[in-house]
């Protein structure tokens, strides 16, 4: 565990590097909290994340390791990762729910107050390493009053290791690249969400200086 921990404590400058788009100088190091609240306060400016708004985090702490997803959880990891998400929350008012893994139908922990402000539906489990995942696992021990819902529909979201956060992002998902785009060993990827765009070549997204020519009545 010593020699996994030393590997977590600190963003791996090697693979950032490698994939040339990390945007952090060559040697550059965070601790793995620092990396995180990076990120998730890069997203949130970018998506407009402030009070009410909600962040789904997806991590696997298995490859921020280094090692093959689902095949080295710790929780000392995900604890480092949790730390950096509440930081940034903790400033900008946004609420952060965490993906379970599929052996709980990547459900999502959340405090019951903010299950029962939107409405949710909750599902009965408690998030371990082995059936949940580390993050969750870390999160739901961190909580005041923890539950699982099965679904949400987040602002934005944050995915550490590729775990796959898109079934509970809002319509309509905006890629978004961070300038770090490592954490530990894991690569990052990330999205808000904005409104769908509707109507035809006369539809407008702002609002007009001036009336149209035209009437729709």
């Amino acid at each position: 565990m010593d020699q996994v921990m030393k590997q977590d404590s600190r963003v791996n400058p090697a693979a950032s590097n490698a994939a040339g788009d990390a945007g952090q100088p060559a040697g550059a190091e965070l601790s793995l909290t620092a990396a995180t609240a990076a990120v998730v306060r890069e997203l949130s400016d970018a998506g407009k994340l402030g009070p009410g708004k909600i962040l789904v985090v997806g991590a696997s702490t298995s490859e921020v390791a280094g090692v093959r997803i689902g095949t080295g959880g710790a929780l000392e990891v995900a604890q480092q990762l949790l730390e950096g998400v509440v930081q940034v929350a903790a400033e900008k008012g946004f609420h952060p729910v965490y993906q379970c893994c599929e052996h709980l139908n990547r459900s999502l922990v959340m405090e019951r107050s903010l299950l029962g402000k939107l409405g949710l539906r909750e599902v009965s489990a408690v998030p371990i390493p082995g059936a949940g995942g580390s993050m969750a696992a870390a999160a739901y021990r961190s909580m005041a009053d923890p539950v699982l819902a099965e679904t949400v529909e987040a602002d934005a979201g944050i995915d550490i290791g590729e775990t796959l956060i898109g079934m509970h992002l809002r319509r309509v998902a905006v890629p978004f690249r961070p300038s770090l785009r490592y954490i530990g060993s894991a690569r990052v990827n990330a999205a808000w969400s904005r409104p769908p765009l509707i109507g035809g070549e006369r539809a407008v997204y702002r609002n007009p200086e001036t009336s149209g020519s035209r009437s729709c009545d």
